[in-house]
């Protein structure tokens, strides 16, 4: 575009990147947190572009960082979830397509273009895009400090051990106790000041506020628990705080060696907020207005925080509305930094959009082929201006919302939408075959919620396969049921696998808000049928458990159990938690 083509003479603007790790789209101050402190990045706002449909390539780490590097969706090269990623499990109907376990040395990175233009590279913090021969100083970066295989350290506090038990690399010597965050800060501002000279890119991935969940005493000692299902936990909230400050470190340093008014600076996140539990006891933060969080292909998993500070090309305080992604990054460095590439990017040059003009985009795309510890199920996504799309893997499941008008995704509107449905499902098939995409395959060694050693069987309610359009799983702590059950024509199944025969006795757990009560429901295994009558229980959150009567299950193998709403005297059927078939001696 000749009219955003800077003047040869113009000297080479200096990069810093700074992406944090788990950081959810509504974490900061200025993006409406309430609970988090975050005044360093606030202020940062007020002299930059705040982005608010800004997007990760994927739910999870790796992908994200390598679509970052290239300028290119993850699925291309065949890096969809993280490294190594989670194996295939018995209770996966479907088998996940094995992924490269690097970053290919085939790829052409930012930090290899910005070197080959003069520039000085630094990787300082985490990496997680492969070890030994695909580290950062393997991928076109001149210092790496604190980069390895590894996506998480074992401690915050020095010494700083990996998962493997290895030091982070170049933090050998740190001395006890002195905590990571604020060390990688102190790291970026001693290369800023050192090639303050000549032209840099530093890329600076905090693994902050990544799990384990580890704080500073003095910040953790700042914030009280709130109830969950809002942003309540003291010990992610302090590890924001120290992210914050460690942030206005380097802008600080940007200042003192006079370097702001030529450095861009962007600050971004890999993917949602961890709004599940994922090994802690309080999930580490919540993603409202959007729906939940890393791991899962809705908005809550793939919106991030996005703020650009680019000098003469940015307006101060400003806001832009425009859908962008990871992927975007390269091709816009290229364009704004004069940088010779021949990388086909997928993504699109947003020097438009950061001067306030309008951004031609076709659609963004996303395809995560995997279970993810967060209980998100795998599928594909399209956004089309307003429009999304998700399709499931498992059962092929479509789910079509309006953005614009339900930000939160609530409301699925595929049945009244058919015709968009099909556009954008066509679209979305073509992308994927486009871009070679590993689709998944019938797990051979799936075995649905076995029977125990006691011989009950516990069918949890994230294992329901649902057909219908409103109700789905919420896996959010404060709820973790079957839920927006608004439809009397939804109906849930549950596989179920039997290795001792006999009769059982059968127990539901479910939830029914004040009024809502006496709902008819048929629980249907082969010709076997119990009737029950939902009981207001107070909330759809205050489950109660209720043995609803006895099947007889006379042979071993997979069963298959259904339940039929029949009649729905108020707003929903019921919350439904699970079902456990107790074996009866």
């Amino acid at each position: 575009m000749p009219a955003l083509a800077f003047p040869a003479e113009t000297p080479k603007f200096n990069v810093v990147f700074i992406l944090a790790d788990d950081l959810g789209a509504v974490d900061l101050g200025c993006y409406g947190s309430q609970y988090h402190k975050t005044p360093q990045l606030d202020q940062f706002a007020t002299t930059a572009m705040k982005f608010t449909q800004a997007y990760a390539a994927c739910p999870v780490c790796s992908p994200t960082r390598a679509a970052f590097l290239t300028g290119k969706y993850p699925v291309r090269f065949n890096l969809t979830d993280w490294l190594p990623g989670r194996g295939n499990r018995p209770d996966q109907r479907l088998q996940c397509p094995q992924i490269v376990q690097e970053l290919p040395a085939s790829e052409i990175t930012l930090a290899q273009l910005f070197k080959k233009a003069g520039y000085k590279t630094a990787h300082i913090g985490k990496w997680h895009l492969g070890g030994k021969g695909a580290l950062p100083e393997d991928r076109g970066f001149d210092i790496n400090i604190a980069g390895c295989e590894a996506g998480t350290p074992y401690s915050y506090f020095a010494p700083y051990q990996n998962k493997n038990g290895r030091i982070l690399p170049a933090l050998e010597k740190a001395p006890e106790g002195e905590y990571l965050t604020d060390r990688l800060a102190e790291e970026a501002v001693k290369f800023i000041t050192q090639n303050r000279a000549e032209p840099f890119f530093l890329y600076l991935p905090h693994y902050a506020p990544h799990t384990p969940l580890r704080a500073k005493p003095e910040l953790l000692a700042k914030y009280k628990p709130r109830n969950l299902g809002q942003q309540g936990n003291p010990n992610y909230a302090a590890m924001v705080e120290s992210l914050d400050e460690a942030v206005g470190k380097v802008l600080k340093a940007l200042d003192d060696n006079k370097l702001a008014e030529k450095t861009i600076v962007v600050f971004t996140s890999d993917n949602g907020g961890l709004a599940t539990l994922e090994g802690q006891t309080v999930p580490a933060t919540i993603n409202t207005p959007f729906r939940e969080g890393k791991g899962h292909l809705y908005e809550g998993g793939i919106r991030v925080p996005l703020l650009i500070r680019w000098p003469q090309v940015t307006k101060a305080n400003s806001t832009c509305a425009i859908p962008v992604s990871t992927i975007d990054f390269l091709p816009t460095f290229v364009a704004g930094c004069r940088l010779e590439s021949s990388v086909q990017a997928d993504g699109v040059n947003l020097l438009p959009a950061l001067k306030g003009e309008e951004l031609k985009r076709d659609a963004l795309y996303w395809h995560y082929p995997h279970y993810s510890n967060q209980t998100g199920n795998p599928g594909s996504a399209i956004r089309e201006g307003d429009w999304k799309l998700i399709e499931f893997a498992e059962t092929g499941r479509k789910e079509l919302f309006h953005l614009k008008t339900d930000v939160s995704e609530s409301r699925n509107r595929s049945a009244d939408e058919p015709e968009k449905v099909k556009a954008l499902s066509a679209k979305l098939k073509a992308w994927k075959e486009s871009v070679g995409a590993k689709e998944m395959t019938p797990n051979p060694d799936y075995v649905p919620n076995p029977q125990n050693k006691e011989g009950n069987i516990v069918m949890h309610s994230r294992t329901a396969l649902i057909e219908g359009i409103q109700l789905r799983y919420e896996p959010l702590p404060h709820k973790n049921t079957l839920g927006f059950w608004t439809r009397v024509e939804d109906t849930a199944s549950f596989e179920f696998t039997v290795t001792s025969p006999g009769k059982f006795t059968v127990e539901i757990l479910q939830g029914c808000g004040k009024g809502s009560g006496g709902a008819e429901v048929d629980l249907i295994v082969g010709e076997q049928k119990l009737n029950f009558t939902v009981q207001d229980t107070g909330g759809f959150q205050n489950f109660v458990a209720r043995e609803i009567g006895q099947i007889t299950l006379d042979k071993a193998g997979r069963y298959l159990l259904k339940v039929v709403p029949k009649k729905k005297p108020g707003v929903a059927v019921m919350d439904l938690r699970s079902i456990t078939l107790k074996a009866v001696k």
